[in-house]
């Protein structure tokens, strides 16, 4: 008994000093934790708010494409989605940071939904106002910018190894840039101003429409007066969320720009 004590003592302390000074419950259950832990790139895939993401994509998609194809039917149908699909960049921040599951693959695919979602939603207007040369450059103009001003943004904060809303990754921008990362309601005020004037722009596209078909092809005349006056009224409040969104833009794609180049800078002065 005495020899098979001392067997168990020599074998407990080997463990102790090969792993750690833990005992050998502990050695099993923290090797048990790290098999467990394994991360495969089909776990990350399956994040809940990947998941969520997945689902922004097919509104976004479902929506776009009844704006194009069936705008005089189903065209409450289409912004109802439109706007399901945008609260759900709500939503998978929140899950994110709930159950843990921050993930490169899913800031990239919540940038690429926002992105695309936008741009969708003015080539789409662009069509609506087609005969209004001015409007048309005006959406193609945003489009550019909005694609360009992010993508320069996410690449030069990701290439400095910094995420693109961080404090760090937009240390040294310029302040409109800083404060609009660092502040919520100001983030909040710009993005919603933004997307709710576009979509307020196409409601009023498909009133006007509507009110020029008779009363068996859509709304009556007091109707699409009354609704046309509401979103008239609402895109008082909006357009300038909107407008101050495009400075924004600006000033990160300047910024952005900026900062990729002072850093080439750095590197060859090394």
């Amino acid at each position: 008994n005495k020899l098979h004590e001392h067997k168990q003592r020599a074998q407990t302390q080997e463990l102790n000093i090969v792993d750690g000074a833990l005992s050998p419950r502990q050695w099993i259950m923290a090797h048990d934790k790290k098999k467990t832990a394994t991360v495969l790139p089909r776990n990350v895939l399956a994040y809940i708010p990947n998941i969520i993401g997945y689902l922004r994509v097919f509104l976004t998609l479902s929506s776009i494409t009844l704006m194009i194809c069936s705008p005089r039917n189903h065209w409450e149908v289409a912004i109802v989605a439109y706007v399901s699909s945008f609260v759900g960049d709500l939503f998978d921040g929140m899950a994110a940071r709930k159950f843990d599951q921050c993930s490169a693959f899913g800031g990239l695919l919540d940038m690429v939904t926002d992105r695309c979602s936008t741009a969708g939603l003015l080539c789409v207007l662009s069509r609506e106002y087609g005969d209004e040369p001015f409007l048309v450059l005006l959406f193609t103009m945003l489009i550019l910018l909005d694609i360009s001003s992010h993508w320069c943004q996410m690449y030069s904060t990701t290439s400095l190894q910094q995420h693109h809303k961080s404090a760090d990754g937009n240390k040294g921008r310029f302040f409109l840039v800083r404060w609009y990362y660092s502040s919520y309601p100001f983030f909040g005020y710009c993005c919603v101003g933004a997307e709710f004037t576009y979509i307020a722009l196409y409601v009023l596209a498909r009133v006007n429409d509507d009110a020029s078909l008779d009363n068996d092809g859509g709304y009556d005349n007091n109707n699409a007066g009354t609704l046309k006056m509401l979103v008239e009224y609402f895109l008082m409040a909006s357009v300038p969320a909107c407008a101050v969104k495009q400075v924004v833009n600006v000033s990160q794609l300047c910024s952005s720009c900026y900062a990729v180049a002072k850093h080439d800078a750095m590197q060859k002065n090394k």
